[in-house]
């Protein structure tokens, strides 16, 4: 169903009068009910009936959310650590698998992530998991520098 889920949203995004469809109060229920498992075509039988029910309840104006929580929820089952890695310059494929592996065998979980470049960064890398975040870049190092410094006096 995850997949069914996400290609449904996919679909969503791409179609502004989709979306605009599904949050409107006049649209009737069925119609909405309709159109997403057409959307949904052929697809699983539990991520139809799923649509159904939403359409029924007027909820269909907040799939994404839905969505969004139940890649959540599957994320937590999978034991798949979210991370999002920023460095100073784009990584190339070798060192970003390298990363990641040490992130695995730190956390003893599967990491999915994203990344991102700051040149401001100077060097180093900068990994936000969740609500922990470290930091360990130049700016950084730099940053804790100065405040050593400035407390020093």
């Amino acid at each position: 169903m995850q997949s069914g889920l996400t290609d449904l949203v996919g679909a969503i995004n791409d179609v502004p009068a989709l979306a605009a469809v599904l949050v409107n109060p006049q649209t009737e229920t069925s119609s909405k009910s309709e159109i997403l498992v057409d959307v949904v075509g052929d697809g699983e039988e539990l991520l139809t009936n799923f649509v159904r029910v939403l359409a029924e309840k007027g909820r269909t104006g907040e799939i994404r959310e839905i969505a969004a929580e139940y890649d959540t929820l599957v994320a937590q089952l999978d034991r798949v650590l979210d991370v999002e890695l920023t460095t100073a310059y784009e990584l190339s494929e070798q060192d970003f698998t390298g990363i990641l592996s040490q992130i695995e065998k730190a956390s003893g979980r599967k990491v999915k992530a994203t990344r991102s470049v700051d040149p401001d960064l100077i060097g180093g890398i900068v990994l936000q998991a969740g609500s922990m975040r470290v930091d360990a870049s130049v700016r950084g190092r730099l940053e804790r520098l100065r405040h050593d410094l400035a407390g020093a006096r």
